[in-house]
């Protein structure tokens, strides 16, 4: 089945208590799946937004869906902190939280200033993914690494139940860390028949690893969204090129833009492919309007 949900890390961003918790309950009860938070530390110039403190604020302020955070930048964090903030939203949400990690990369000066080297960040993601997992068990962690060594680490309570992680990114190191740490593979700007092909290199990669193939598959799906579909496209044409410096030009073949209608028609192909949980980020007139669009793709998507 696939389910459908909306990015609300923006409307997180305002300082009226009031009217944030009016849009978390709007999207709460407009009959989506899920809530999905963004990750940053300082892109393009000093745009951010922690992942998890956005977690953490969606998940006390709403009773019963759950959040993805996609991606978190864990290559750019320590990983026994991380597993403590891990285990902490467990307690106030368990299995109500997806952790999607990458390695970032669109700003070199986002991983540098972040005390990173940005020719090691995957193997440094690599070796963070690998304590993440051992550090959810609950049981004393060892480990002398390329960039971390733990000594009777333990992180107390255990996640119950444990947090998914599921992979952000693109190409063969995507795949490779899929089959190897993932539960699954969280996808952006790509297209439906890439997507089709990735699910499949991760499970022949998985079977080849000896591993059981990852079930969790998504896609995060920048839109715009308005009746209007010119007006939809200055929108997402808009947000688009303040956030990554780009002309829209470089974003518009994996960015759909125009009515519900024509998003859902845009997006069934995705969900043919086995994509079952897509994430809207949508651009529109308002955040209201943002979550009301969504929801309308969400039941012409669904049913």
């Amino acid at each position: 089945m696939t389910r459908v949900g909306v990015s609300v890390h923006d409307s997180l961003v305002v300082a009226e208590p009031v009217r944030r918790r009016a849009i978390l309950d709007r999207a709460a009860g407009a009959g989506l799946d899920h809530l999905c938070v963004a990750d940053h530390i300082s892109f393009q110039g000093g745009t951010g937004f922690d992942g998890l403190i956005s977690a953490a604020s969606v998940l006390s302020s709403t009773d019963a869906l759950p959040v993805i955070v996609g991606i978190y930048l864990l290559g750019l964090r320590h990983p026994m902190l991380a597993a403590r903030q891990l285990a902490s939203l467990s307690q106030i949400a368990p299995g109500r939280l997806v952790l999607g990690v990458g390695v970032g990369g669109e700003d070199r000066a986002e991983i540098s200033n972040s005390g990173v080297d940005p020719a090691t960040r995957g193997r440094r993601l690599d070796e963070s993914l690998g304590l993440i997992r051992a550090l959810a068990s609950g049981a004393p962690v060892d480990h002398r690494g390329e960039f971390f060594t733990l000594q009777s680490a333990r992180i107390l309570p255990a996640p119950s139940p444990p947090v998914p992680i599921v992979i952000g990114g693109k190409g063969e190191a995507a795949v490779r860390r899929t089959a190897s740490y993932g539960d699954g593979w969280l996808g952006i700007f790509c297209s439906a028949r890439r997507f089709a092909q990735t699910r499949q290199d991760i499970a022949e990669a998985a079977a080849r690893a000896g591993r059981e193939t990852p079930p969790w598959y998504g896609m995060n799906v920048w839109c715009g969204l308005d009746p209007d579909e010119q007006r939809a496209r200055q929108l997402l044409a808009i947000q688009l090129e303040a956030l990554y410096h780009l002309p829209f030009e470089r974003f518009e073949r994996l960015a759909p833009a125009g009515t519900p209608a024509q998003v859902a028609e845009w997006l069934a192909p995705f969900a043919a492919a086995g994509a079952e949980h897509l994430t809207l980020i949508p651009a529109a007139s308002s955040p209201e309007a943002g979550i009301d669009h969504v929801a309308e793709v969400r039941a012409l998507l669904v049913g």
